[in-house]
């Protein structure tokens, strides 16, 4: 069971998910319930990873809290191993090594904290999994223009949607990163724009803007009227449907709502979110003959891997062969 309290810390920090506590760490006492809070605002920057955490952990807790193990002491590797084990019947594999990262970096932290002996999730073994192909659904570039091109810029709104969505395209920029923008974000080099994403793990992503995108921010800043305003978001919410933009950013759930209701409208079927931009343009790129390389530069991935979980292009050649069977 999870208890909702006001947990009061010092560390300036936005934690709205650590108000609520699941009961085993209320009976903790105060070291546990600190240790844990610390957990995700001292230990974890990023805030979507913390949030995604945080339900993970309180998740785990209260399934114990539920199996009548009431101490944080008694948890026991067979109990993480049971938790995994069960939820192989409702979560995919990549879905289950999160939840078992989760609690496993939480223990870790329990422990050094001196709040519980030992970390048993450690010793659990997750799911094996192995992808060479992304899930992100994906729009062909002639889709992704035929989106662009539906919105209604006759309004600030309509503005700002088209860049965003642009941004996420021409870019490869995680909905995170272009959210968190600032108007100072998107800056002159020369006779071009450019454009600085603040990707996870505080790295700093610099790329130059192409033209399309170019056109399409520099209309949106010039009808909000914000190009002044370098220190306020670049992509901010809508005050009720004044269609006038407040100084709060977007949110990534608000950029996900717009995103299906501007496919729904522009007649696109294919159930896209806003990650379908970041594979949609590192798809496109490839097929005019761009490289992994670069690509993966672009994208600012670790991995050369990960950047070609993003490109498609296979998916045409499969539907091209599975055509040949005539029958």
């Amino acid at each position: 069971m999870t208890q909702k309290i006001v947990v009061h810390t010092s560390t300036g920090i936005d934690t709205p998910h650590a108000e609520k506590l699941p009961t085993i760490i209320i009976e903790a006492g105060e070291p546990g319930l600190k240790r844990f809070v610390e957990f995700f605002t001292v230990n974890i920057r990023n805030t979507n990873t913390r949030r995604v955490y945080h339900r993970n952990a309180c998740q785990f807790l209260d399934w114990c809290s539920e199996r009548g193990i009431d101490e944080l002491g008694l948890i026991q590797p067979v109990h993480v191993a049971a938790y995994i084990e069960e939820l192989q019947d409702t979560l995919s594999a990549p879905s289950i090594k999160q939840q078992l990262a989760s609690i496993r970096m939480l223990f870790d932290w329990l422990v050094t904290g001196q709040v519980v002996p030992i970390n048993p999730a450690t010793s659990v073994r997750g799911p094996k999994h192995s992808a060479k192909r992304g899930k992100t659904p994906v729009l062909s570039a002639e889709e992704a223009g035929k989106l662009l091109e539906s919105i209604d810029i006759n309004h600030l709104i309509g503005l700002r949607d088209r860049a965003l969505i642009a941004t996420m395209v021409y870019t490869f920029g995680r909905v995170g990163a272009v959210i968190k923008m600032r108007v100072e974000d998107y800056y002159p080099v020369g006779k071009r724009s450019w454009l600085r994403l603040h990707e996870k793990g505080g790295k700093r992503h610099e790329m130059p803007a192409h033209h399309n995108l170019e056109t399409y921010i520099d209309e949106y800043i010039e009808e909000a009227g914000i190009g002044e305003d370098k220190k306020g978001f670049l992509f901010r919410t809508a005050i009720g449907r004044t269609r006038q933009l407040s100084d709060r950013p977007m949110w990534q759930q608000n950029v996900h709502g717009m995103i299906r209701r501007r496919a729904k409208e522009a007649g696109i079927e294919t159930a896209i979110g806003c990650h379908t931009f970041r594979a949609t343009g590192i798809t496109t790129y490839l097929q005019n003959g761009g490289t992994l390389e670069k690509a993966q530069y672009m994208a600012n991935h670790e991995s050369s891997r990960t950047t070609g979980l993003y490109d498609r292009r296979q998916d045409e050649v499969s539907l091209d062969e599975v055509e040949r069977i005539v029958i």
